[in-house]
Parts: C-alpha cells; structure tokens; sequence
C-alpha cells in the first residue's frame, strides 16, 4: 500500500500534473461561486479539451473541479445568502447569520479549513478502504435506499426551528414538487399542466436561488435596511478567522460530518447534498443548544462543509473500483476516461495503477492547494460585505438571473425563480 501510494504522489507530483490540479480547482471553485454553473457544467464544458491530454492529466484536472466546486459554494452562500451549489444550501443556514453578525470571516475560514480537513479525511477513506467499501455499497438493495431516503426527510423535517408539523407539511410540499416532470419509468406526464417547460420538473438549484437569493433581497427591502454596507465588516486579521472557542465547537462536528459524508457518498442518490442535510441534521439534534442552529452557530457551517466536501471522496469510490458513477458528475468522470479508452472497474487499479493512484494522490495535493488558494482570500470576500445596500441588491439579483438562466439556457427558470422567490419572501 505504501508503494503504491509513493507511486502515486511521483505521478501527481509530475509539473503538467500539478498544473492541471492547480488549474481543476482554481475553475472548480469558480464555478461553485458563480450560482448556476457548478461542477456538472463545468466538467461538461471542459470534456472536449480532454480530447488530446493525457488520461492521467485530464482526470486529475476534472476531479479537481469536482471537489473543488464544493468549496466554492460556499462562499456566496455566506456572503449573500445564494448557494452557488445545492450542497451548499444548508451551510447558508448558519454561514449567512454569521455574516450578518460580522463573522463573516470566520465562516469564510471555517469553510477553507473543513474543506481541506474533510477533503483529506475522505481521500485517506478512498485510498485503505475503496475495494472494502466498493462492496458494501452494491449490498445496498431497495430496502436500504428505502429507509435512507426516509432518514433523510425526516431530517429535513428536523432542520425547521417552528412547528413540527408545519416542517412537515413543507417536507411533503417538496415530495409533490419532486414529482413535477416525466416519470423515469413509465414516461407519463406528471402535473406539468400540458407545458413543454415543466417535462423536465423544478430544477433544484433554480428552486434554492429563489428561496434564498431573491427571497431576502425582498425581505431586506421590506425591513428598509440602511444605507450603509450589509452588515458589520472587521479588518483585523484574527477576526477574519475562527477563535479558539469556534475550533472548540466545531472540531467534533466536523469530524462527524467527514465521516458521515464520505458514507453517504459512497451510494446512489446520496452524494454530497444529503451529506450536508443529514450532517447537519445529526449536530442539531445532539447539540446541547440546538436552538442556536439557524441563528449563526458556527458547528452547523462545519458539518455541513465537512460532509460535503469527503462526500466527493467518497463518491470516487465506486467510480474507480466498480466503474458504476452514482452520480451526474462522476458520470462525467466516467466518459472522461471512456474518451481515452480506458474503463474503470476492478481492473483499474491492475492495469492503469498511474490513473488510480495517480488521481488519489492528487487529490491530497488538491485539497492542500484549495486552502492556500482560498484561504488568502477570505479578507477579499469580506470586504465585498461593504458594498451599499443600493449596489448590492440588484447585484445578488442579477447573479440570481444569470445563474438560474444558465442552468439551462432557459428563460422559464428565471419565472420560476422569481416566483419561488416572492412565496418565500412572504414566509
């Protein structure tokens, strides 16, 4: 195993290797910031620049945009409320009413960090324990399924901090807006109202841009906030970070969400935006203060952060192992390598050791280049908080606009958007 690890880190180590790991997670996270776009799109757009690059070169490239979309996410979701990617929609929760408080910064930090804690975490998971896990995860039949999906509604229904019932009641709100579009199986037509613009159902991110974007933008303009920046900005360096209090509650929170999110991902239809919901889930209900979730508990930004970032290691696994993608993006991944002629499966690790390993180390690689990429930043990302209120409206609105358009080149997403957006403001 040591070898093969050593072998590993000289393939990742190799100049174009590190360039194209480098240049993965600078558009990853990019991508992530920008709502809309995400690592799906992203890694589409880039497929046919992996024509003519090496096999290990242009996997490496487009598992950094993978994980490195993960971070990304989450700096919008803290700064203006606008997940730039659906697993980051629960880090909003509590990264938002932070900034609001004026730790917007230790948010930002607390992301970099559990990005790279989590991210490690996960890659050590996927380099002792993939066969072994490859396996676990085919025994999971339809009861299994059955009975996580269950979990993962009743945590949703958790996560609400009013009535009971009306959580709920808005869980199987979601459940009837799931159904919206063409049934996968049968193919008949489910409460699209004879429009060609629902066949393709609601659009999770449209959904969560409006819920959350353009929700409280109207809300801020109903409260008549001043005119000065947003909320309260620091300039000094040891507030731009967590404290030692912060760490102290966040590090047994991040270490669960690790863990929880690198299992979760190993499995279809889990991935990392049931990781951060489940997670997130878990610390409210053990939390001696769950009352503080949703009003800027730092604990919440790092188990959700942490889930979803070991969530990509852990859906790594039955791509490599198995060549089985259990998600759109490892999908992805996996016509990458198709392109070139190679298949992922049990032979992977036999005949390309490069690949396998390769990619595995440059995932540790990766995630250290993350932190020191975006760590640097979060003063800069702070600052933007000082933008006037007058200026910074209509900006979260236009980056709503172009991010829900994006999605699919499709003006109906911008109506549904806004409509979204105005039921949630009146909430």
């Amino acid at each position: 195993m040591l070898e093969n690890i050593a072998y590993g880190f000289s393939v990742a180590f190799q100049p174009a290797n590190l360039f194209f790991a480098f240049l993965g997670v600078l558009i990853g996270t990019v991508a992530g910031v920008l709502p809309g776009i995400g690592a799906a799109a992203s890694i589409a757009l880039l497929l046919p620049i992996t024509f003519g690059m090496d096999p290990v070169v242009a996997i490496i490239m487009v598992a950094g945009v993978y994980y490195g979309s993960m971070y990304g996410g989450s700096t919008t979701s803290i700064l203006l409320n606008v997940p730039g990617e659906a697993a980051s929609v629960v880090t909003a929760l509590d990264g938002y009413q932070m900034a609001r408080k004026g730790r917007a910064g230790a948010a930002l930090g607390m992301c970099a960090f559990a990005s790279f804690i989590a991210g490690t975490i996960g890659v050590v998971f996927l380099t002792f324990l993939a066969p072994a896990l490859s396996r676990v995860a085919l025994s999971f039949g339809p009861p299994e399924y059955t009975v996580l999906l269950a979990v993962g509604l009743l945590c949703a229904s958790i996560l609400a901090s009013g009535s009971r019932v009306k959580s709920l009641m808005m869980v199987v709100t979601g459940l009837l807006l799931g159904v919206v579009g063409i049934d996968p199986i049968t193919g008949a037509q489910r409460f699209t109202f004879d429009t060609i613009y629902l066949l393709d159902g609601l659009g999770l991110v449209v959904v969560v841009m409006g819920l959350f974007g353009i929700s409280q933008v109207l809300m801020m303009i109903d409260e008549g906030e001043g005119e000065g920046g947003v909320f309260p900005v620091t300039s000094r360096l040891r507030e731009l970070l967590p404290n030692r209090e912060e760490w102290r509650a966040s590090w047994a929170p991040l270490a669960r969400g690790s863990f929880l999110g690198f299992l979760l991902g190993l499995l279809p239809g889990g991935g990392a935006v049931m990781a951060s919901f489940m997670a997130y889930a878990v610390e409210k209900k053990i939390s001696r203060h769950p009352e503080r979730f949703g009003t800027g508990a730092i604990e919440g930004v790092a188990s959700s952060e942490g889930a979803n970032n070991s969530a990509t290691a852990g859906a790594m696994v039955p791509l490599l192992t198995l060549g089985i993608p259990f998600n759109v993006i490892t999908g992805l991944m996996l016509a990458a390598l198709m392109i070139h002629g190679i298949r992922p499966g049990p032979l992977l690790i036999s005949a390309h050791p490069e690949i396998f390993w390769g990619v595995i180390a440059s995932m540790y690689v990766g995630n250290l280049m993350l932190l020191v990429l975006n760590l640097p930043l979060v003063g800069v990302f702070v600052q933007l908080l000082k933008v006037p209120h007058r200026v910074m409206w209509p900006l979260i609105v236009l980056i709503t606009v172009v991010g829900s358009y994006s999605v699919n080149n499709n003006a109906w997403d911008v109506f549904l958007m806004m409509a979204v957006g105005i039921v949630g403001s009146s909430g």
